[in-house]
């Protein structure tokens, strides 16, 4: 589990895109906590909400194009060893929960890093690092990451979950705080499996969200391990 956490974490570093996305962090990190007098200046808020304004540019990237980052890099995790047969040797090594967990964990680090320097440089200009908006960023990124393992072991061909990690990756947050805050009775009943709604209340409640993610790996974990090689 580790050896394959080891590498999928390596991996991730290595890319393009990889490289793109964690650059747009660090910027959006940078500059949304050096400007944000200017943005609190020019919003009526709270006195909880001007004390974490530090975070809002990271926070607010995290959670709109969050998804989109996750299943950009990871969309074919698990279908990639699939399509491409090394699956078989993988099989022969460790068990199918091993290589799930690995997976998982090689990009949970892979994200956890990331959220880490950013943290670290907003806190630069605010002298702090809040916790709380920390583990609640990191648990919608935990969400993230089980949603795309779970797809990537429902959808054989990683072009297909390409695309589709487009596609939910867009409308995945405009769905997601949709339902949280309809009356529809017919749809309102789906904010409980999605982050938002958690996201939206300020105490613990958003460890739910690393509940789910957990439930999702479990799914993942059991189609898995019926499947053919």
């Amino acid at each position: 589990m580790y050896i394959i956490g080891k590498r999928e974490f390596i991996s991730l570093f290595k890319g393009i895109k990889s490289v793109i996305i964690v650059i747009m962090l660090l910027v959006t990190s940078y500059y949304s906590a050096k400007f944000s007098n200017v943005l609190a200046s020019g919003m009526e808020l709270t006195a909880k909400e001007a004390e974490n304004i530090h975070t809002l540019g990271l926070l607010t990237l995290i959670v709109l194009f969050g998804q989109l980052f996750v299943m950009g890099l990871s969309h074919d995790s698990l279908n990639r060893e699939t399509h491409e047969r090394t699956i078989r040797f993988l099989v022969t090594r460790t068990s199918r929960t091993s290589i799930i967990l690995g997976k998982f964990l090689g990009i949970w680090l892979f994200w956890l890093i990331c959220l880490m320097i950013s943290f670290l440089l907003i806190s630069i200009f605010s002298q702090k690092i809040d916790v709380f908006i920390f583990s609640q960023i990191m648990s919608l990124l935990t969400y993230q990451i089980g949603l795309t393992i779970l797809l990537s072991v429902l959808i054989p061909k990683p072009g297909f979950t390409m695309f589709l990690g487009i596609m939910v990756g867009l409308a995945f947050p405009i769905i997601g705080f949709w339902v949280s805050i309809t009356s529809n009775v017919w749809v309102s009943w789906m904010k409980f499996i999605t982050p938002y709604y958690y996201l939206n209340r300020e105490d613990y409640t958003f460890l739910v969200i690393v509940l789910l993610a957990g439930i999702m790996l479990v799914i993942a974990n059991l189609i898995f391990n019926r499947r053919e090689c």
